[in-house]
């Protein structure tokens, strides 16, 4: 049977982490016509009527607590919260002059930081209608990678594989697409498992004095990086058996590396705090709601539903460079189309008058 990929694996657990663990969070931008922007970040927490009474003494609640890792509300000045049975829906507001304005205080967090984005807003008098299109790009998270993406597969395909642009599986059919998605699986688990490794040996020889009575020098340790890293995956083949403690037992032939992989120990939980860094990248999911002014004829990557464009924000967009977010709409000037019935009306009466005036 054909082994789970680690990729796939990171993918199932973000999910379950982020279905059971975290609020539902999404970001709703509206643009407005005069450049102004309002901001919402809703979220919704699952909670009894027991677990409300207890915190807040009943119904009336300022807002879900505990507040969600990924929300950042500091500076946004309106919030209120609905209670619909068992969940607790919160919302914190805030309007902005400009697009560039709006981008300084962006209500989302990742790894603790404020995830940083730019924007602008750009308007075109086309007579019939103005023009607007909204722009907005956020930063990349490479940096939290030592190793590049890059230096498994080419542009393209790291692009399509975390973002879905350039559609590279145009023209192809279902096995081909098979085919294709499972070599690209097998270039992203190298890069995956490299990076996963390197934080874990960079923690351990920064931490290799607190080690009592290591079997090797920390110098010998750092020279056998690459021996380490060829026999683990040699021996587990990329597969979710990974068993990294008893590799190192093994290639070792001692229990001393232990405690960097024991949770309760203080290095396994300074380990786990610095692989969680990585790991949280894939569990970031945060639906990008977007309202226009006037009719969008061009969403971009987004989806139109109701009037108003769905984007999904995801860690895993922002690993391969910037990600950017982008629509253009279009309102229509009534009064424009008035005054080009009266001119043309006008120019007939004169048409006709013109010619009554020869006939006689």
């Amino acid at each position: 049977m054909r082994k789970i990929s680690l990729y796939l694996m990171l993918l199932t657990s973000a999910a379950f982490i982020a279905s059971c663990d975290k609020p539902n969070v999404q970001l709703h931008t509206t643009i407005h016509e005069d450049g102004r922007c309002d901001r919402e970040v809703t979220y919704h927490t699952v909670m009894s009527k027991e677990d409300r009474d207890s915190l807040w003494g009943g119904d009336n609640v300022a807002w879900a607590y505990p507040l969600p890792e990924c929300v950042n509300t500091d500076a946004f000045m309106g919030s209120h919260t609905d209670v619909d049975g068992d969940t607790v829906t919160t919302t914190f507001s805030h309007s902005f002059r400009t697009p560039e304005e709006m981008c300084k205080m962006t209500p989302l967090n990742l790894n603790g930081s404020r995830i940083q984005s730019k924007a602008k807003l750009e308007k075109k008098f086309r007579w019939f209608y103005t023009e607007y299109t909204f722009t907005e790009t956020f930063n990349t998270v490479a940096d939290t990678f030592k190793i590049p993406v890059s230096d498994y597969a080419d542009k393209d395909v790291i692009s399509y594989w975390f973002t879905g642009q350039p559609n590279l599986m145009q023209g192809l059919t279902g096995a081909e697409v098979a085919q294709r998605i499972d070599t690209m699986g097998t270039w992203v688990d190298k890069w995956v498992n490299a990076n996963l490794y390197q934080s874990v040996f960079e923690y351990m020889v920064d931490n290799y004095d607190s080690i009592p009575n290591p079997p090797l020098s920390k110098e010998r340790f750092v020279e056998l990086r690459d021996s380490v890293y060829s026999y683990i995956i040699s021996k587990n083949n990329n597969a979710l058996d990974i068993d990294i403690p008893n590799a190192y037992k093994e290639f070792f032939h001692s229990d001393a590396y232990a405690a960097f992989f024991d949770d309760e120990a203080p290095l396994g939980e300074g380990l786990s705090d610095k692989i969680s860094t990585q790991l949280n990248i894939f569990s970031f999911d945060v639906p990008y709601i977007l309202s226009m002014p006037g009719t969008v004829w061009n969403p971009g990557t987004g989806v139109i539903k109701d009037g108003d464009i769905y984007y999904q924000l995801t860690g895993e967009r922002l690993i391969p460079g910037d990600y950017t977010i982008t629509a253009t709409s279009r309102v229509t000037h009534v009064w424009a189309y008035i005054v080009t019935f009266l001119i043309i009306a006008l120019l007939v009466v004169l048409f006709i008058a013109t010619f009554v005036y020869k006939r006689k």
